[in-house]
């Protein structure tokens, strides 16, 4: 065998040796790409809302944090959105005592201090809308309820939320405001409690929120009094320190926030924040 026949042998040897490093390389790179990719798809996955959120909200939020959680449900397959309505300060306070929650939205900075305090809050609450009271009196308005001072007439029977709970320390404020001293016939611990009676003609009127008096629809009738502009309402959301699933609980206040939930809550009658 000549010695150019066997270089040339050798080179062919070479460059079958390379041919293979290159495919096995070309193979080891795919593997990894694919094994990259379904990592990546993996943290998407696990990226997304799941499971239950325990929403604890003001009681005047009912209608529309309803109608929220269906749409959050909705959006994100295999949710669950479950809700504790009622007084700010009892929701408070069932947090600060241990309760199982993840979100807490109250009626006023007061009683959100209630769980900031304590530091059961994660970061600092956002204000996401604001509420104006109004005078809720029987369909009809039989009374002729026309003023704030009006609710003072002898026999008529008055309804106000238990000051300590937004709505109620908002009603004492427009009273001293004005100047006026109110008896009620009883004060109830959240704002529906207060409507209630009116709605069940137990009351000739209650001292609520414009987003209640327009929940109510035709079994109330509201009656706007100019003394509510110096008792406005700001409404803290805030994420909770205890959560059990802070992704769902983050997509759902940012729900709340976005242009998609401040539609529905100002359709509710909600002002902006």
């Amino acid at each position: 065998m000549t010695r150019s026949v066997r270089r040339t042998r050798r080179m062919l040897q070479l460059a079958g040796a390379g041919a293979a490093a290159l495919m096995a390389l070309s193979a080891c790179s795919s593997s990894d790409s694919s094994s990259t990719t379904k990592s990546d798809k993996s943290g998407s996955a696990s990226s997304k809302p799941s499971g239950t959120v325990t929403v604890f909200a003001a009681a005047s939020l009912k209608e529309s944090f309803t109608a929220l959680g269906q749409e959050f449900e909705k959006q994100h397959p295999g949710t669950k959105v479950s809700f504790n309505f009622g007084g700010s300060d009892t929701l408070a306070a069932s947090i600060t005592g241990g309760a199982p929650a993840d979100v807490f939205a109250a009626a006023s900075p007061k009683t959100m201090a209630i769980v900031t305090d304590k530091k059961d809050a994660v970061g600092t609450p956002a204000t996401f809308v604001r509420n104006q009271l109004e005078i809720a009196t029987l369909p009809g308005n039989p009374d002729k309820v026309s003023s704030l001072k009006d609710l003072t007439k002898s026999g008529l029977k008055v309804v106000l939320c238990d000051k300590t709970v937004p709505c109620g320390a908002a009603a004492q404020k427009a009273l001293d405001a004005s100047k006026l001293k109110l008896t009620p016939v009883s004060y109830e611990q959240d704002v529906k409690g207060a409507l209630t009676k009116v709605e069940l003609k137990e009351a000739d009127a209650a001292v609520v929120y414009k987003t209640d008096v327009k929940a109510a629809g035709d079994k109330v009738e509201g009656v706007e009094f100019p003394e509510s502009a110096k008792a406005i309402n700001a409404y803290p959301i805030t994420l909770l320190k205890n959560t059990q699933n802070a992704r769902t609980a983050k997509a759902f206040i940012a729900l709340v926030q976005s242009a998609e939930g401040q539609k529905v809550l100002t359709g509710a009658g909600f002002l902006k924040p």
